[in-house]
């Protein structure tokens, strides 16, 4: 992107700057504490793209200057000194350049959201049900590590350990923002503990990462579901409750069904649902938009395909390979003890890098 295409950029928000200033000045003349508040809140969020600009214009001059000083001066060693003057002006441009695209570039509206995870066996039968138990561990350990909640909403646990399915919400800020890069099928490579030949066996585990719908997000037709209660059941079908708690609610225009039982309260239950539906329907509003946005689909390293293959996790090696970003470490210990922040933050940064390169060729 060219100078002059950035500046014109940063203009349009030095223009609404200076106009919420205005604002909250004529607020602050008639006492109007609302309004005072909402152009704070907005003058804040300005604020970094403001200071940035003024060290932009700052280095543009420096620049300019030390090249006309250059092109008079005499005198070769202070001319050499112009010119060391001028690269450092130039490296400090660029910086400042990558710090104005990374404001420019869009933001996620659902970083900060709520979450629920879906966490579901796939191939391997029980030996990918104890794997399903092993991410489970690892995400609730990195949310506790981040000082975030979380709560188990619906599980399917399998006999000798582990679940073919769990869903759970984690609340807590940012917490979207840093586990969506999760969603897609997770292999591991390992000998399972019911192996006596010691031979390795690979498994899959797919992972969903939903942002928490609200009902401002979602309107759900009451007319479009259908419930159903039943009373719990435990692994291998056993009942562990004498009521009908259960519930199984189905979406009727999407053939969507959530079951929940893990509730005594059947209201509980069908609560948990609806959280469920509500996070997957929005799920797929976003999908049809990214569909339809294939530009930004290609700026970005999969964060939603639940059938693409993102990351092996092999125990022999101690070894864990994200394959969307190549990167590899011998930690897989640690990370399945929840010590993720290294790996997510690779994630979080090659998304970035692939975002400023399409703004830098709009």
């Amino acid at each position: 992107m060219a100078e002059f295409e950035l500046l014109d950029k940063i203009e349009v928000y030095e223009k609404n700057y200076s106009e919420i200033m205005q604002k909250m000045a004529e607020a602050g003349k008639c006492n109007d504490i609302e309004t005072i508040k909402e152009c704070g809140k907005k003058i804040a969020d300005l604020e970094e793209i403001i200071d940035l600009a003024k060290k932009y214009r700052t280095q543009l001059n420096a620049i300019e200057d030390a090249r006309e000083l250059i092109k008079n001066e005499k005198d070769e060693e202070m001319k050499e000194f112009l010119k060391e003057e001028l690269a450092a002006s130039i490296e400090e441009k660029e910086k400042i350049e990558k710090q104005i695209k990374r404001f420019l570039t869009p933001k996620d509206p659902n970083d900060n959201k709520n979450i629920i995870i879906e966490i579901r066996g796939g191939a391997g039968g029980d030996e990918a049900a104890l794997f399903a138990g092993d991410l489970y561990r690892m995400y609730t350990r990195y949310a506790e590590s981040m000082k975030w909640q979380h709560k188990v909403l619906s599980s399917n646990p399998q006999g000798i350990g582990g679940f073919k399915e769990i869903i759970f919400e984690i609340n807590g800020k940012g917490a979207f923002g840093d586990m969506k890069y999760e969603s897609g099928v997770h292999r591991v490579q390992r000998i399972p503990i019911t192996e006596s030949s010691g031979r390795i066996h690979t498994s899959t585990v797919t992972v969903a990462v939903l942002p928490e719908a609200e009902d401002v997000d979602i309107q759900i037709d009451p007319n479009q579901i259908r419930v159903d209660v039943f009373r719990s059941s435990g692994p291998g079908g056993q009942s562990v409750n004498t009521t009908d708690s259960a519930v199984r609610i189905t979406h009727i225009p999407t053939g969507i069904v959530i079951s929940c039982q893990d509730e005594k309260s059947q209201l509980q239950n069908k609560e948990r649902a609806m959280k469920i539906l509500r996070a997957r329907l929005l799920e797929i509003e976003q999908q049809k938009q990214f569909d339809q946005e294939t530009q930004m689909r290609r700026s970005q390293i999969g964060t939603g395909d639940r059938s693409e293959r993102i990351r092996t996790y092999n125990f022999p090696q101690n070894r864990i390979t994200d394959h969307r970003i190549n990167y590899t470490t011998h930690q897989l210990g640690s990370i399945l003890e929840g010590e993720m922040k290294e790996i997510i933050d690779a994630l979080k940064l090659e998304d970035e890098e692939k975002k400023l390169e399409q703004i830098g060729t709009v």
